[in-house]
């Protein structure tokens, strides 16, 4: 996938390697120890139904960024409720025709953000469906310019698609010179 985040695109080729036609990789064909440097940039998330994610696991730097445990809390509440359902629509389309999508978002503190890279790459469970996603946070910018405050919030800028017909597509991206938009 381009224009992502080498860390992104990383895991997003791990995903592609092990997934089957038509359909994403087993949960038992991802190991951490092949991203084990990513590990505290990842989250396991759940799906109990459409709309109720619940964070299973989760690595020490997505705890020390919330500062708090997101364990059992659904995944979805962690971003601002205008963007809850543009979310779970886009995680259900994952769900359905199985390859990852990738958030880009502002992770919200007390009078700051940062941008952040949130992959979602689903997984199947035993009965074949998708039922467990791998989620990677990628910073875009220093975690040190949230000053220690816990991220509150994120709000979606962009949600792509991670799947073949996706990459043909043009990107465009937002640039800037001296702090300007200039394209």
């Amino acid at each position: 996938m381009s224009m992502c985040h080498s860390n992104t695109e990383r895991l997003i080729d791990y995903w592609r390697e092990r997934a089957r036609p038509g359909a994403p990789p087993a949960r038992t064909a991802i190991s951490p120890a092949d991203f084990a440097d990513l590990l505290p940039q990842v989250m396991m998330v759940g799906r109990v139904s459409s709309g109720v994610y619940p964070i299973r696991l989760v690595g020490g730097l997505v705890s020390e960024l919330h500062q708090r445990d997101l364990r059992q809390q659904n995944a979805i509440s962690l971003f601002g409720p205008r963007e809850r359902m543009d979310l779970q629509s886009a995680l259900e389309m994952a769900r359905r025709r199985p390859e990852p999508i990738v958030v880009t978002a502002q992770a919200r503190a007390e009078g700051v953000s940062i941008g952040m890279e949130i992959l979602f790459a689903p997984l199947a469970g035993p009965d074949e469906g998708p039922d467990r996603f791998l989620v990677l946070y990628q910073p875009l910018a220093m975690v040190s310019r949230l000053r220690g405050a816990p991220i509150l919030s994120f709000a979606i800028e962009e949600i792509r698609k991670g799947g073949p017909a996706n990459e043909a597509a043009p990107r465009l991206r937002l640039a800037t010179l001296d702090g300007r938009r200039i394209a």
